[in-house]
């Protein structure tokens, strides 16, 4: 299937950064606008595909709906076309996801991120109604988010199929499980475009057939993830595919994807972000700037793998 629905250019390929939403140091912790059209112009002139915001990264369930949208609608301008803008619509209320997919295409937004609901861990029948309820809202194309360390549902590679044939605008998936053998069931037996979603596997994922990676440390290393996905000969790169070349270039960046991981994200990369002068270090409750100590790991770890603003 074509990623990118009823568009001729594919939006689900290649490297697609998932942005943090940055904020300002202030009694309401309201959204930084000047900080984050910063790291959209950076990601633009660095060669990478597409952007997820008010995602996972994005810090998307601690946004008001009318955050949310505004955040979508500021990005889609600011970007002006030059790569896909992705919402991302995740939340446990089928009835909000809904209406967020609307006000999303109002918005101006390419596409759309919807994950699976949190906390209610619904079944795969449940799943299968969520989500045909958000694609006949919109006719945006979609991406299905599975990562259930976050919501406490796992959906099937059998239900991506159904849904993806009862919705045409279900056009991928961003896979975060922890199984590189279900990005290959993934890939061989659903008509998706299958995007990895952790990083460490991103050179295992292309190699298996996947259509690119949604990621983070692409937030800190943007031309390195996009040389990387380039690899492959996906990505607006046009560089030579090389595959070979791919294990070097994921070991020059894994010190910084493990360092990414050393508490919740996004709060590791705000810590990053932060130290290059890209935003200010500011999460919302219930979570909090990383502790000290690993504060320190990661401006050592930037040092050491050469990242600066």
């Amino acid at each position: 299937m074509n990623p990118s629905g009823t568009r001729d250019t594919p939006i689900f390929s290649g490297s697609i950064t998932a942005l943090p939403t940055p904020f300002r140091d202030d009694s309401r912790r309201s959204i930084d606008y000047p900080a984050l059209l910063g790291l959209i112009e950076r990601q633009v002139g660095a060669g990478t595909d597409g952007l997820v915001v008010g995602g996972s990264t994005g810090e998307g369930s601690a946004l008001s709906f009318d955050e949310r949208v505004a955040l979508f609608e500021y990005s889609a301008g600011a970007v002006r076309g030059r790569i896909p803008v992705i919402a991302g619509i995740g939340t446990s209320d089928t009835r909000i996801a809904v209406e967020l997919a609307s006000g999303a295409a109002s918005a101006g937004v390419d596409a759309l991120l919807a994950t699976t609901p949190s906390y209610a861990r619904p079944s795969q029948e449940g799943l299968v109604a969520h989500f045909a309820e958000v694609a006949s809202a919109t006719p945006l194309p979609i991406a299905l988010y599975n990562i259930p360390s976050r919501t406490g549902v796992d959906l099937q590679p059998e239900t991506v199929a159904r849904i993806a044939r009862e919705h045409p605008n279900v056009v991928a998936i961003k896979e975060a499980s922890d199984s590189l053998e279900r990005l290959r069931i993934l890939i061989e037996t659903t008509p998706v475009a299958v995007l990895c979603g952790e990083d460490r596997w991103i050179a295992d994922a292309l190699e298996l057939g996947a259509a690119g990676v949604v990621g983070v440390a692409s937030n800190l290393v943007p031309a390195r993830i996009a040389n990387l996905v380039a690899l492959f000969g996906l990505g607006r790169r046009g560089a030579e595919p090389d595959p070979s070349k791919a294990p070097a270039l994921m070991e020059s960046v894994a010190p910084l994807v493990r360092a990414l991981t050393l508490e919740t994200n996004p709060t590791p990369l705000k810590s990053a972000l932060a130290h290059l002068g890209l935003l200010e270090e500011v999460v919302r409750l219930p979570l909090v700037p990383v502790e000290a100590s690993h504060r320190s790991r990661i401006r050592d770890v930037l040092e050491a793998v050469g990242v600066r603003a």
